[in-house]
């Protein structure tokens, strides 16, 4: 089946979708995104998502294109079209089409709105029984990484070097070797005592909407949460750690660099946190048909 892409106003398909280009997305990467899980037909935590957009664009002085209301009917219709259960939803706003000037263009300028939809298959068993390893790298993003910018061509250089080194992942580590977050997730820790560790919101990391529901997850649980900057080197005599991300959800993490954590298997404590998700959103009702 064809994939199913929203354009502008159009649903188009995924191969014909195109957007113009002087769109400022593509010119000087001015816009925003947001990525939402949809599982059983579920927007999971779309409104969270929505909040996060909204600010986004705040902070970037780039419009809305429609109300909440009327995008999230494109989301699901989006959904809908591409006929899957499970997957992700992607949506990217930018400032729109203009002339090529640094200065944002007239006010008249109309935001530009893309939407597409994709299956994902689930991450096989034995990755979530082995864990991941992540390798650190030197934190080189500008510093409103609160805005879920569609510029990540930082994030990807790092990525692409976890690639090359065989990890799942590359957690970056500012100027005074805290770990800030990872190239697409968010990083924690468990320490001796079981507590939860992870980086409090502020503009060195993005505010994952995975990490918001797990924090209140576990705080449900009366499990002791502290959100601190954690070091690299406090990282590698943790406990455990894990990394949380709309895709991977909650994953242990058993090797950092070349260091391996514990008995280099997944912590009781992560997977117990990786069952408490799941079955959040397994509660969720069907969202759309």
């Amino acid at each position: 089946m064809s994939r199913i892409a929203y354009v502008n106003g159009r649903y188009l398909p995924h191969g014909a979708a195109s957007v113009h280009i002087e769109d400022r997305g593509y010119q000087f990467a001015d816009g925003v995104y947001e990525v939402i899980a949809v599982r059983d037909g579920v927007l999971i935590d779309g409104d969270w998502h929505m909040e996060r957009l909204q600010r986004s664009l705040s902070e970037l002085q780039i419009g809305m294109p429609m109300s909440v209301t009327a995008l999230n009917v494109v989301l699901r219709e989006t959904a809908r079209r591409n006929r899957f259960r499970e997957g992700i939803v992607y949506l990217q706003i930018s400032r729109g089409v203009a002339r090529r000037d640094h200065p944002f263009p007239s006010a008249d300028t109309r935001p530009a709105l893309v939407v597409t939809a994709r299956r994902t298959p689930p991450l096989a068993a034995k990755i979530i029984d082995a864990g991941v390893s992540v390798i650190s790298q030197p934190d080189i993003r500008w510093d409103r990484c609160d805005i879920k910018s569609i510029s990540l061509l930082p994030n990807v250089l790092v990525k692409q070097a976890a690639r090359v080194q065989g990890a799942f992942e590359a957690w970056q580590v500012d100027g005074d070797g805290f770990v800030t977050e990872g190239a697409s997730t968010n990083a924690w820790i468990i320490n001796g005592d079981g507590h939860l560790i992870t980086r409090p919101v502020e503009n060195a990391i993005l505010n994952g909407i995975t990490r918001r529901r797990l924090l209140a997850l576990a705080k449900q649980q009366g499990i002791t949460v502290v959100e601190r900057p954690f070091s690299l080197a406090e990282a590698k005599s943790a406990r455990e750690a894990f990394l949380t991300s709309t895709t991977a959800f909650v994953l242990p993490v058993v090797r950092i660099d070349e260091t391996v954590l514990g008995n280099g298997r997944p912590g009781s404590r992560t997977l117990s946190l990786r069952q408490l998700y799941m079955e959040f959103m397994a509660e969720k009702e069907t969202d759309f048909d």
